[in-house]
């Protein structure tokens, strides 16, 4: 009993915090999500018509699809790329520690610095992307890339996976330092050539590095707001509308406060549920590994 009353008080502070910063603010959203405040004054209970109005209008359902798409090529092509490049640095030790920083490098930059530095090299007329293209005899792929609504969602993906690959490839270096020596050099005495040990010894030895991986990386992504913000501002004709774009704009643009809140809850429960369900398969997928 006295143990468990000292636990208490060890946990009592993180509880506090978590009740402050985290349960009352939801429990407070959800709230002001059944009403029409607009930030000052009174509110009135509207019940369910914000949701009926995120179902009934397609900008917002638009914006859902928008959020999704943008999560899966970013949180694919990370992965991907992460794996790639832990892949060749766990065979070269030399360049390891230095290649690592390098690419660690763009995630502790200002997400306001990346957007402006790669809204310059995506201009159409003095853009380093351009140039380079032009320069190699490409000029036919030259075009707009954030004022096309063909590319422009791609564009901004390409950028965020930039940022953030060199956290994917450290969780995936630290996945590849966890396998036992004794399994790899059993595999060199096999015969095994080094694509043979990586298809069949280390990548299901992986399975928890991926599990963190895309699990983290769905999580961040789903709520992405600043590279779309800075680079598009949603445009153009909503090609990179984001759900979490919708939630400001309605919140600072429209001083819709009601609204904004269900769209947050609506939020929440698309990360909440994507979440689950990939960390079930992905769970899964460990145990059978």
């Amino acid at each position: 009993m006295k143990r468990s009353v000292s636990m208490f008080w060890f946990t009592a502070p993180a509880l506090l915090v978590i009740v402050c910063f985290f349960v009352y603010p939801i429990a407070l959203t959800v709230q002001m999500s059944f009403t029409d405040f607009k930030g000052v004054g009174a509110s009135e209970f509207i019940g369910l018509d914000n949701y009926e109005r995120f179902l009934n209008r397609s900008r917002y359902l638009n914006a859902v699809w928008t959020t999704l798409k943008f999560t899966f090529i970013v949180v694919a092509a990370q992965t991907l790329l992460g794996l790639m490049f832990a892949a060749l640095l766990h065979r070269m030790p030399a360049i390891r520690n230095f290649c690592r920083a390098v690419l660690f490098t763009p995630a502790m930059m200002s997400f306001v610095i990346v957007g402006y530095v790669w809204q310059f090299i995506y201009s159409p007329y003095s853009g380093g992307l351009n140039a380079l293209l032009t320069a190699v005899g490409l000029e036919g792929l030259t075009r707009g890339w954030l004022g096309d609504p063909n590319t422009a969602l791609y564009a901004i993906a390409f950028t965020h996976v930039w940022m953030f690959v060199g956290y994917t490839t450290a969780i995936f270096l630290v996945g590849f330092a966890s396998i036992p020596q004794d399994i790899e050099e059993a595999g060199r005495l096999d015969g095994a050539s080094s694509w043979q040990r990586f298809r069949h010894l280390e990548l299901p030895l992986l399975a928890s590095s991926f599990t963190v991986n895309i699990i983290l990386s769905t999580v961040g992504t789903l709520k992405t707001f600043e590279l779309p913000f800075i680079m598009t501002r949603g445009g153009p004709d909503r090609a990179t509308n984001t759900l979490s774009l919708e939630i400001v704009n309605n919140l600072f643009g429209s001083y819709k406060f009601g609204f904004a809140s269900s769209l947050s809850i609506i939020m929440l429960f698309i990360v909440v549920a994507v979440a689950m369900i990939q960390n079930a398969y992905l769970r899964r997928q460990e145990q059978n590994a």
